[in-house]
C-alpha cells in the first residue's frame, strides 16, 4: 500500500508540474496578451462619435453616427445625425480631400483634417483615424504602436492622446477588436483642444479579412 500511495503521489505531482509549465496564452488569457488584428488596407467600419470642441471660446459637443469606407487608394466617410440625416461626406485620396455637406458648395483642400476644422468647426482627424480605428498608431517617438487591452494607450507623433478603452465581444480565443476609442488634443491655442470619444459597431463579416 505505501508504494501505491507513493506512486500516486509522484503522478500528482508530475501534473501539477504540467499544469505550472503551461503556455500562459493559453485559454481564456489569450485576449489579454494579444495585440489587435494585423492591418486591413481595405475594411468597412460604422459608429458613433462625440466630439467636445471649442467655439467662441466656449465649450461645445457633437454626437454623430458615421461610417467608414477604406480601400488602398481611397477612404470615404459619412456622417449622419442621431435622426439618420446626413451631415456632411468626406472623400480622401491621395491628391486631396473633399468635404461636401447639403445646402453647401463642395470644398477640396490637400490637407483633410484642416478642412474639416474650416467646415464642421472641429477637426475629424481622417489621416490618423485611418491606423487608430484598426488599433494602430504612430508614436511621438516614431515607432509604430500596436494596440492591446494591456498596452492600450500612446501619444501620437501630431500630439493626439490615444486610449483604447474597450474591445469587441467575441469568443475566449479571438484577436482583440478596438471597441471604444478615446482622444484627446490640447494644444497651446485653446480653440485647437478637441477631445473624441468613438465607439465602432461589430465588425461584420463582410468586412473581416
Amino acid at each position: 500500500m505505501p508504494k501505491k500511495l507513493l506512486a500516486l503521489g509522484a503522478l500528482c505531482l508530475s501534473l501539477s508540474a504540467c499544469s505550472t509549465l503551461q503556455s500562459p496564452f493559453s485559454g481564456s488569457a489569450a485576449p489579454s496578451a494579444q495585440s489587435v488584428a494585423p492591418y486591413r488596407e481595405q475594411i468597412e467600419l460604422a459608429g458613433r462619435l462625440n466630439v467636445v470642441y471649442q467655439k467662441n471660446d466656449k465649450p461645445e459637443s457633437a454626437t454623430v453616427n458615421f461610417t467608414w469606407q477604406q480601400s488602398p487608394a481611397r477612404i470615404d466617410v459619412g456622417l449622419f445625425s442621431p435622426v439618420g440625416s446626413t451631415l456632411a461626406t468626406i472623400a480622401v485620396t491621395p491628391q486631396q480631400a473633399v468635404l461636401e455637406q447639403s445646402g453647401k458648395a463642395p470644398r477640396s483642400a490637400p490637407d483633410v483634417d484642416s478642412l474639416s476644422a474650416q467646415m464642421l468647426g472641429w477637426a475629424l482627424p481622417v489621416s490618423g483615424l485611418r491606423d487608430w480605428l484598426q488599433g494602430y498608431a504612430t508614436g511621438e517617438d516614431g515607432k509604430r504602436f500596436v494596440a492591446s487591452p494591456q498596452h492600450d494607450s500612446v501619444t501620437t507623433k501630431d500630439g493626439w492622446r490615444l486610449r483604447y478603452v474597450s474591445w469587441q465581444d467575441g469568443a475566449a480565443d479571438a484577436v482583440p477588436q478596438p471597441r471604444r476609442i478615446d482622444a484627446e488634443r490640447n494644444t497651446s491655442a485653446q480653440a485647437d483642444a478637441v477631445s473624441l470619444r468613438i465607439v465602432l459597431d461589430p465588425i461584420t463579416p463582410a468586412s473581416a479579412p
